[in-house]
């Protein structure tokens, strides 16, 4: 399997997706803008996310993909089979328990996660009400989580790398069409976050069957990979529910801040997700079954060069992004959200915290790269060990910056230890001799940089004054923005193009 292709792929869906979200986020912040409401949307799709990342896409994934790897190298297609749906079932049950306890409890939810919202009480009821709707999200998501790992660990990356395109349509739908049909309108934002999850699910079901891995409901604890796959989610929910405790104490912190600061927040988090799915998601997702593979043939060479091509690449491609993302806050936000109830005090409001959420940028990534290292040879300790680290630096600097910098010292806080977990990891990995640096670092690191600041000083000539992106109009604004981009992103390429960078330089064989 190329790897590169593989990468380019998912980076392709992905970013159909994450485009189609910039449509979302410009259609909800043009009908609710920045304010109450939107703050009570936010944190009530926050939850379940949350969980999400707990169950699902965190300790769920990171046990079930390398014990689904060896199964499938090592044993037969019946046991395999036979793991899926026994695994199937448990977290079906499991995700249907939490769903409607999560319902039933929501308001002692909205109390931990939103303590702030307490003392405006009709702004309290909407989250609680909101949360309520989406709350099943978790429950499709996670099933959707659980079918992605199959259909990744057979190397069919492109369906699951789809299927979020079809939350954006849900939300981009309703929130063009259902309002007026709704009392308060902003309740239809909650039940497109439902039809979301429930759609991206069923697309994915066609294709497990193709591959004969639909699960069929059978119960057994007694399995040995389901065993085995539970004690690995032990330090896994630990380790990620470390990083997810660190976002909702940041919502906490939000929730006392003024009006618009959750939202502030969530719109500069969408612009950062940008890159980061694009890329760390992509690389984490095709970097984690050949990795799971080459640690099953106790290939250690393999395994160290697959780490260093993904390090690689992160820089490559990671470090214009965070420049770009600095330099050009304003004129993204301007052009993607100035519309509407959206005012320029939110698009500045919204470039504070961008702004700090870009510093946090690369290290975000490497540890999607990074951490998959640690996951395909089935040790989860230590990242969880590190997680722990990083959620006490996390809260120092936040308690550091909130008061000289607000909401935008939570989201530096965010990003500062980001980097901090990707430098532990990376400082676990060469201890433990699982990564060798390969030839040539200190020349890559050299072109880097003479390439970042030929596209900086391009950038900063480029965009002018930011006051002059507030109010022209739209068209000005996207032609402009575009010019700017290409322009800056040919500066880059051109100039590791001069510097002899060449596509099949990055060329890499993976198996699964």
């Amino acid at each position: 399997m190329n790897l590169l292709k593989a990468l380019a792929t998912v980076s392709s869906m992905t970013l159909l997706s994450r485009t189609l979200g910039f449509v979302r986020d410009f259609v909800i912040a043009r009908a609710f803008g920045a304010g109450a409401v939107t703050d009570a949307f936010f944190v009530a799709f926050r939850l379940p996310n949350l969980l999400r990342r707990m169950f699902a896409e965190g300790a769920f994934s990171q046990a079930f993909v390398p014990i689904l790897a060896e199964y499938k190298n090592k044993r037969s297609p019946e046991d395999t089979r036979r793991l899926v749906d026994h695994v199937a079932t448990l977290l079906f049950l499991a995700l249907l328990a939490v769903t409607l306890i999560g319902i039933a409890v929501t308001p002692i939810l909205i109390y931990i996660s939103a303590p702030g919202f307490a003392a405006d009480a009709a702004k309290f009821d909407l989250t609680v009400e909101l949360t309520r709707i989406a709350f099943p999200y978790i429950l499709f998501i996670s099933l959707v989580s659980l079918a992605g790992g199959i259909l990744n660990t057979w190397s069919r990356f492109a369906v699951p790398a789809f299927t979020p395109v079809l939350l954006n349509l849900s939300l981009i739908g309703m929130a063009l069409f259902a309002p007026p049909h709704f009392d308060p309108p902003v309740l239809a934002l909650a039940w497109a976050v439902f039809l979301g999850g429930a759609l991206q699910l069923g697309l994915q079901l066609p294709y497990l069957a193709k591959i004969g891995m639909l699960p069929r409901f059978s119960f057994s604890l007694a399995d040995e990979g389901v065993r085995r796959i539970l004690l690995l989610m032990l330090p896994a929910l630990l380790g990620v529910s470390v990083a997810q405790i660190s976002l909702l104490i940041n919502t906490i912190f939000a929730s006392f801040l003024p009006n618009g600061s959750v939202s502030w927040l969530y719109y500069a988090d969408r612009l950062m997700e940008f890159p980061a799915g694009l890329l760390g998601a992509a690389l984490g997702t095709i970097l984690l079954p050949s990795l799971s593979k080459s640690h099953a043939d106790n290939d250690r060479g393999e395994f160290s060069a697959l780490l260093d091509w993904g390090l690689r690449l992160t820089f490559l491609l990671t470090l214009p992004a965070a420049l770009a993302l600095a330099l050009l806050a304003v004129p993204l936000l301007a052009t993607l959200f100035n519309y509407g109830a959206f005012q320029a005090e939110d698009v500045f409001k919204t470039r504070d915290a961008l702004v700090a959420y870009s510093v946090g940028l690369t290290g975000l990534i490497l540890v999607k790269v990074l951490a998959p290292g640690f996951y395909a040879r089935q040790n989860i300790r230590t990242p969880v060990k590190i997680a722990l680290v990083t959620l006490a630096a996390t809260q120092a600097m936040n308690a550091a910056f909130i008061v000289p910098l607000a909401h935008a010292g939570l989201a530096l806080s965010i990003g500062l230890a980001s980097c901090l977990n990707a430098a532990l990891l990376w400082r676990g990995l060469r201890r433990n001799g699982d990564y060798m640096p390969q030839p040539g670092w200190g020349r890559f690191g050299m072109k880097l940089a003479v390439a970042l600041a030929a596209m900086g000083v391009v950038l900063w000539f480029g965009k002018g004054s930011e006051t002059n992106w507030i109010g022209v109009p739209p068209l000005d604004r996207i032609l402009r923005l575009g010019a700017l981009v290409a322009v800056g992103g040919g500066a880059y390429f051109c100039a590791l193009w001069l510097l002899g960078f060449r596509l099949m330089d990055f060329t890499k064989k993976g198996r699964t």
